[in-house]
């Protein structure tokens, strides 16, 4: 039997230097086109080609912008790119296939971390990612607030509640309580927020997430909590990967 010694799709992908330095940028932010553009300094014919060869094999993704609808948010999925790595070291040698640190190892990295999530409601997103990240990082100090805060959905308690965490009776915030508050990361997590973000003290590292609002998922009550707990899911998944990076931003300070 012919057997195949192409290099893996991960490789053949992710080895290209466009490519490469675009999952890079995705990594650390969701970004626009025409930031994508100016960032590689590249004309936007090609990085939309690179961007299309990305998104057929699912590592990266994009998304309608809610503040203009015109305009489109790529994110890369980082769970699709370790699969695709985790099956390119196996391809090699079973030894190679890579394993996930433990998560509960990386927590104590995190003491003294101040992160702020900033939506636009303060009522879903940013209370639940809030929440989500005090239980994985409980040595962390974590905020969240909103442009124009409203009360908080009662769907969010009620999926944070199927996740072991009460956030019934917490408070919504407006930004601006924070704005002389110096950060480690400021996380916005809607497209219209990030527009109007005011400068936070201390240069914090910007990270832009942009996710569907989950309260306006559906016509139905039904359809609306499945956008929550949809929400809810990428929010863990992208919390859990944030994590790394604080541990790496800790180490090298440290080191410093």
């Amino acid at each position: 039997m012919h057997k195949d010694f192409s290099p893996p799709p991960f490789l053949q992908l992710a080895g290209h230097a466009v490519r490469w330095r675009l999952l890079t940028e995705l990594a650390h932010s969701d970004r626009r086109v025409r930031e994508l553009t100016n960032l590689l300094g590249r004309p936007q014919s090609l990085v939309s080609y690179h961007l299309g060869r990305l998104r057929i094999t699912q590592m990266v993704a994009t998304r309608r912008s809610s503040a203009d609808r015109r305009d489109a948010y790529y994110s890369v999925n980082l769970m699709r790119c370790g699969e695709l790595l985790s099956t390119a070291g196996g391809a090699l040698h079973p030894g190679l296939r890579l394993v996930r640190p433990d998560d509960h190892k990386r927590t104590a990295t995190s003491v003294g971390r101040r992160v702020l999530f900033l939506c636009t409601g303060n009522s879903a997103r940013s209370q639940m990612a809030e929440a989500l990240l005090q239980r994985l990082a409980p040595n962390a100090n974590v905020f969240s607030a909103g442009s124009h805060p409203k009360p908080l959905h009662p769907n969010a308690v009620r999926v944070m509640n199927e996740r072991g965490i009460d956030i019934a009776g917490r408070r919504t915030k407006h930004m601006t309580e924070f704005v002389d508050q110096p950060f480690d990361y400021i996380i916005t997590l809607c497209d219209r927020v990030r527009e109007v973000c005011p400068e936070f003290p201390g240069h914090p590292e910007p990270v832009h997430w942009s996710m569907a609002d989950p309260a306006a998922g559906g016509s139905s009550d039904k359809e609306t909590y499945s956008a929550f707990q949809r929400a809810a899911v990428e929010l863990e998944t992208r919390i859990r990967f944030l994590l790394y990076v604080i541990e790496g931003w800790q180490i090298s300070k440290e080191d410093n």
